[in-house]
């Protein structure tokens, strides 16, 4: 294997870039780049890399492989960055809950209070709603949003059980799993469903909005156990993963220093 390391102008100071071409074998020619912090940590991917760094360094532009700055993208990402300081006006927007729009009621009432009148009670409406109404399938608003890695590239969704189906002119797979977590997170009442059939015909009738857009349905033991399975198989598989790569972080650390070694000792040879 041929190794060449220099400095890296796009990282900070004390940083540097490896590149590792192999000689022979199947994989001849082919080459594989690490980088080391100035004090000597190996990183093998840009995950690695963005994890170490934080936010002491933007590495969204950063290309892995030839360890340069993309200038297209990172102009790109300046003036998204402008277009979202003008947009906010100096103010980030922190607000996380969730685009329900809630409105009043549209009939006004006047009331009309009188103090003079020694046999005055103060009457309250038991039936008046506390919570104003909320609009109707305003989970189609959480439609088109999608989760990114750090890696910059698109998590996949997770499949929903089969029993779980979607009620609604807005139904899909995605929109009913962010309204289920949405009630989740925001209700601490139990998730049935819609237990009203009539919903199904006429569903900007009977919708019930404390319920997230979907058909009543019933969790199982079996349910339950399929679940634990799942976890379980889950943690055995990263259990796995994790064994794998410290094994082949140990074997790499021990090729690197036994070439080295021959390094060092090949210098010495030459210095004789």
């Amino acid at each position: 294997m041929e190794r060449k390391r220099w400095e890296c102008s796009a990282l900070p100071n004390g940083w540097k870039r490896e590149e590792v071409t192999r000689k022979s074998g199947l994989s001849a020619g082919k080459s594989d780049v690490y980088y080391f912090s100035p004090t000597g940590k190996k990183f093998r991917s840009k995950p690695q890399l963005a994890r170490y760094l934080g936010n002491s360094m933007d590495l969204s532009s950063f290309d892995f492989r030839t360890g340069k700055m993309l200038m297209s993208k990172l102009n790109n990402n300046r003036q998204q960055i402008r277009y979202d300081h003008n947009q906010s006006k100096g103010n980030p927007d922190l607000n996380t809950s969730l685009p329900v729009r809630q409105t009043a009621s549209i009939f006004k009432q006047p009331v009309t209070k009188v103090t003079n009148h020694p046999s005055n009670k103060v009457k309250t409406d038991t039936q008046k709603a506390v919570e104003q109404p909320k609009q109707l399938f305003w989970e189609k608003k959480l439609s088109g949003l999608n989760v990114y890695d750090i890696a910059e590239e698109l998590v996949k969704t997770m499949d929903l059980p089969k029993g779980l189906q979607g009620v609604g002119p807005v139904y899909s797979d995605k929109t009913l799993l962010s309204a289920l977590a949405s009630a989740l997170h925001t209700s601490s009442s139990p998730i049935t469903g819609q237990l009203s059939a009539a919903v199904e015909k006429n569903p900007g009738v009977w919708l019930n909005t404390s319920q997230p857009l979907c058909k009543t349905f019933m969790v199982t033991d079996e349910d339950i156990r399929k679940q634990e399975d799942l976890v379980y198989n889950v943690r055995k598989k990263l259990e796995e993963a994790l064994m794998a790569d410290m094994l082949a972080h140990i074997e790499e650390s021990a090729v690197d220093a036994k070439s080295l070694e021959e390094e060092s000792n090949d210098e010495e040879m030459e210095a004789v």
